[in-house]
């Protein structure tokens, strides 16, 4: 395949590398939220995150292609044609043991820990996600499980636990929000989403209070911690909670722009990492 900026763009796409970034993120604040770690250590835990992520999505692009024909996800790369499904396995499978391999050369502890979350991944994508609430959670736990990691590498703590819950609360919200979204793809699955099952109206509000739950626990640092009541992190973190309020604000009323609202929860978690990491110092 000739790498051209489209091919490259897609390959981005289809492993959505902004979100192991993220999760690279979320690993290394673990570790600094536990004390730290030698640096290799900081650099494996990192590459960790980023290419069992980076499996994990390019296998869900591979086995959720008709859902994502139907609900015609024009954002990913295989329902445009621009890469093929047998390009996404090939990417899953050579990504999955480097990460893994990164995992190892941390401790042993460490593999097992990310092998766990990478057999109930594939166990999501293989049959969780029909699940409906069991497969949201699953979800929202690996937007945790870089905090926890982090903490394994180094040293587990409250602030850890903290963080990795006000993760968990923010996810699970986005990924309720999101069968909203894909609620007409998810009949072919016969996914058990909220919004199929009990209705727009129910996941709409239990969205919103997730979001809600995490703004209120994110006031708790400053109290728990005394090297967190300071502007490096309650700026970033007010950011975070100012655009999650907003997005449970307008999101009763505005259902039809979740695609949007996904983006800007996304952001918001990203500006509640910075808070976060900058706390740490």
């Amino acid at each position: 395949m000739r790498f051209s900026k489209r091919s490259l763009k897609a390959f981005w796409e289809l492993l959505r590398l902004e979100h192991g970034i993220m999760y690279g993120l979320g690993v290394l604040i673990g570790i600094f939220l536990g004390g730290g770690a030698d640096l290799e250590l900081v650099v494996f835990g990192f590459l960790t995150a980023l290419f069992l992520q980076a499996s994990a999505f390019a296998m869900n692009d591979y086995l959720d292609y008709e859902v994502d024909l139907a609900n015609k996800r024009l954002d990913r790369p295989l329902v445009r044609g621009d890469l093929s499904r047998r390009t996404a396995l090939i990417s899953s499978l050579i990504f999955f043991p480097i990460g893994l391999l990164s995992a190892f050369l941390i401790s042993l502890q460490a593999l097992l820990f990310a092998l766990i979350v990478s057999i109930l991944g594939f166990a999501y994508n293989a049959k969780l996600k029909e699940l409906g609430l069991i497969g949201n959670a699953y979800v929202a736990f690996t937007m945790s499980a870089p905090f926890i990691f982090g903490g394994i590498i180094s040293k587990f703590n409250y602030s850890v636990l903290l963080l990795s819950l006000i993760a968990f609360l923010s996810g699970l919200g986005r990924e309720i929000m999101k069968g909203i979204e894909d609620i007409e793809g998810d009949a072919l699955r016969n996914v058990k989403s909220i919004a199929r099952v009990h209705g727009i109206e129910k996941a709409v509000k239990m969205s919103s209070l997730l979001f809600l739950f995490a703004v209120i626990l994110s006031f708790l640092p400053p109290i728990l911690v005394l090297e967190y009541y300071d502007l490096k992190y309650l700026i970033p973190v007010a950011i975070t909670d100012f655009m999650l309020i907003s997005v449970a604000l307008r999101l009763p009323k505005n259902p039809e722009k979740i695609p949007k609202f996904r983006k800007e929860t996304l952001l918001a978690m990203l500006f509640g990492l910075i808070g976060f990491l900058a706390g740490a110092f």
